[in-house]
């Protein structure tokens, strides 16, 4: 699964199993009725379909079925953060900064936070 291109609909479901698993049909289920408001066959046509692509995996548990999540959620947070930038800002990482810092007025924690990150992304690109 070279590139991963993710639904709305597959996040919320990704999320799900990624805070725990394997869940349940009914867990996931109840878990989404709550958060987003799916009916169960919404639920279950989304899981069959994640299934045939290879996102998640179906096992047997007791007599249900239980899934289990088959992409790592860094490697699908990457694959997005990557196709937005490229999207959206032509791949140009000081187009976003820019414009998430004018927008939101960034706080001293925020400015704290992305300085650290630089530094370390400066000191690993020297290496």
């Amino acid at each position: 699964m070279e590139d991963i291109k993710l639904t709305a609909s597959e996040w919320n479901i990704l999320n799900c199993l990624w805070e725990q698993n394997p869940r349940t049909v009914m867990q996931i289920a109840s878990e989404l009725e709550k958060t987003v408001g799916w009916a169960r066959s919404t639920t279950i046509t989304t899981l069959h379909r994640m299934e045939a692509k290879g996102l998640v995996r179906c096992e047997q548990a007791g007599r249900g079925k239980a899934y289990v999540p088959l992409v790592e959620r860094e490697r699908a947070v990457t694959a997005e953060t990557k196709s937005f930038l490229d999207r959206v800002y032509q791949g140009s990482v000081g187009m976003m900064m820019s414009a998430m810092a004018k927008q939101e007025g960034l706080s001293r924690d925020q400015i704290a936070q992305l300085r650290a990150i630089l530094d370390e992304a400066e000191q690993e690109a020297g290496k």
